[in-house]
């Protein structure tokens, strides 16, 4: 599983770029870098979005929403603010993919979080929370029952 709160964008594109078996001369000539190059890129912690947009190309894979999950996860509250003078496009917090369903459920079932922590933390409205703990039960129930 991702570590979403500290992110390691190399590591993350490298381990992609192995799965798939991209081969180095192939990864060099798209980027129009050598090999120590490239390499160093998987060294990085964080990178410019340029070569993020590049490389989700080449791999075929959104890295910008590992950053988009990490907002829904830790960004502050904001509150009060009028929306009608921004002129970037507003997007809904409260949107949940299953990878962070799974990433919260996982949290509570392996102790690493209480219900109400998650409840605080993520500000999760409760009746939110409790469905998905229900539904995903659910599920789990009845894949080991065929």
């Amino acid at each position: 599983m991702i570590n979403l709160k500290n992110i390691h964008i190399g590591n993350l594109i490298e381990s992609r770029w192995k799965e798939l078996g991209i081969p180095m001369k192939r990864t060099c000539n798209f980027f129009k870098l050598n090999e120590e190059e490239i390499e160093k890129m998987f060294q990085l912690s964080d990178m410019n979005s340029a070569y993020i947009l590049k490389w989700c190309k080449l791999l075929d894979y959104d890295f910008f929403r590992i950053y988009s999950q990490h907002l829904i996860l830790y960004s502050p509250v904001q509150k009060n603010i009028n929306l009608k003078n921004i002129s970037l496009p507003q997007f809904r917090k409260s949107i949940y993919t299953k990878e962070i369903i799974d990433f919260i459920l996982n949290e509570i079932s392996t102790g690493e979080k209480s219900i109400q922590q998650v409840i605080e933390n993520y500000r999760i409205p409760r009746t939110t929370l409790h469905k998905w703990i229900n539904k995903y039960n659910q599920q789990n129930k009845d894949k080991t029952d065929s």
